[in-house]
């Protein structure tokens, strides 16, 4: 295993560099390619969020690999590479492991226990397979991480460590106990129909809000979410919900009617400008909430200084978290994370001997096969029924003498150190490499043929 993580989030760097350095979606498919095109690596992913940017790939070369991905982030993101090196973190191997295990687990987000991040990495992993650039290790890593995080999540109370970043947004922008009580009966405006902005408007109507308007760039979009919310089950359907989807164009007329706003894009630039919340408010007798989720920005920081109005976006929310209290339970996660790391690890150096072991019982196999056809040719009278027995007798002799020896190489290969074992039998028994190497191809095509229908 030669995994490598090179990346930047809230932690390594100031909020107005992540902002710069935001990847747009359709830019990610070009760099997961330009990676696996590069020399030191072979397969690739990308975990795009609001507060990181990481890239995790399989190289053959440390160093090279370092130089690679940290020149392709920097060209990708538009922030130049000696501006963004200084806020670059590098994981190898069990320490790449342990960091997409904790972040799946919240335990590296801006809210701990959040568990947003499992929709983020399970979308990154669709992603690298449908552009084929995962393979085996970036599959099975992306996987068990998403397992880990749905374990800790299940098992401890991570979750009372902290809230979603939606719901602990909207605790610091009504900076009252009661949310709720706050948020009942109030008009309401989402920018966006994504996956945070449909975890907002969701949250808004569990909340109570009396109205709501969904703005998108594509309607239908916005449409749908709307349904969701108060079709019959949906979270709206029993509250006497006004919720209609909008055009962006509409988005000047909603504002000057909405008490909470919500904007979470993928906008390039400013969704919403000073003079445009400004302009809202003009001849208003009440206030207006404003929570910018995106990176970069929605919502001119500007903001914070117009009278009624109050902005909270990602940078307070990063200066809110840090104070946040910790739950118990994180030492738990944290016990469960590094449990998993080793299995992981384990599993790994297993899976590295087994087109070895294969390769040998594929050897002996043929081996019997030819002794077998030499018997015929020497004792030609043999009937059918002594054949069989002879050959079945030789082929248990060979399953028991390799038995122990292959049961126990695997063992062996899953400690730490125990990638030798497979050399010293390819050594031992003069296997030619061109046929473990075979093994291993078929398998990986095994792989990619599993993951292909379970998207499908």
């Amino acid at each position: 295993m030669s995994l490598l993580v090179v990346g930047l989030s809230h932690r390594s760097a100031p909020v107005s560099v992540l902002e710069r350095a935001a990847l747009a979606p359709e830019g990610r498919g070009k760099l997961l390619q330009d990676v696996v095109s590069a020399e030191p690596a072979t397969e690739s992913a990308v975990l795009s969020t609001c507060n990181r940017i990481e890239l995790y790939a399989d190289v053959d070369k440390f160093h090279a690999g370092v130089a690679e991905l940290s020149t392709l982030l920097a060209r990708h993101s538009g922030v130049g590479l000696e501006e963004l090196t200084p806020y670059l973190y590098v994981h190898y191997e069990d320490r790449a492991v342990h960091h997409l295990l904790s972040v799946a687990c919240g335990l590296d987000s801006m809210v701990v226990g959040e568990g947003q991040i499992l929709g983020q990495i399970k979308d990154a992993l669709a992603v690298a397979q449908e552009l084929h650039t995962a393979g085996r290790l970036l599959n099975d890593l992306f996987q068990q991480a998403l397992r880990v995080g749905k374990r800790a999540h299940s098992e401890t109370g991570i979750d009372k460590a902290g809230q979603s970043l939606v719901t602990f947004g909207l605790e610091q922008l009504a900076a009252v106990p009661d949310v709720a009580a706050w948020a009942r009966g109030k008009r309401a405006l989402v920018i966006g129909a994504g996956s945070m902005s449909s975890l907002a408007a969701t949250t808004l109507v569990r909340n109570g809000v009396g109205e709501l308007a969904v703005a998108n760039r594509t309607v239908a979009r916005a449409e749908r979410l709307v349904q969701i919310l108060t079709e019959p089950g949906g979270p709206g359907a029993a509250s006497g919900l006004t919720a209609r989807a909008v055009a962006m164009e509409a988005v000047e007329a909603e504002l000057a009617r909405a008490e909470i706003v919500i904007s979470c894009t993928g906008a390039s630039g400013l969704v919403l400008s000073g003079e445009r919340i400004a302009a809202a408010l003009a001849g208003r007798d009440d206030r207006m909430w404003l929570l910018d989720l995106a990176m970069p920005r929605d919502i001119d920081a500007a903001a914070h200084r117009i009278d009624g109005a109050r902005l909270v976006d990602i940078e307070s929310l990063a200066e809110a978290s840090a104070d946040a209290p910790m739950a118990a339970d994180v030492d738990t996660v944290r016990g469960i994370v590094a449990e998993e790391v080793a299995a992981f690890g384990a599993a790994q150096r297993a899976a590295h001997i087994t087109p070895t072991v294969v390769a040998l019982r594929t050897m002996a196999a043929d081996v019997v096969s030819s002794e077998i056809a030499r018997l015929d040719g020497r004792l030609p009278d043999l009937d059918d029924k002594q054949r069989a027995e002879i050959t079945q007798t030789v082929r248990r002799v060979v399953d028991k003498l390799l038995h122990a020896p292959t049961v126990r190489v695997k063992q062996l290969a899953s400690e730490p150190g125990g990638a030798g074992y497979a050399d010293a039998l390819r050594e031992l028994f003069d296997l030619d490499p061109q046929t473990v190497a075979a093994v291993s191809r078929a398998d990986t095509r095994a792989d990619q043929h599993d993951a292909a229908r379970e998207r499908a």
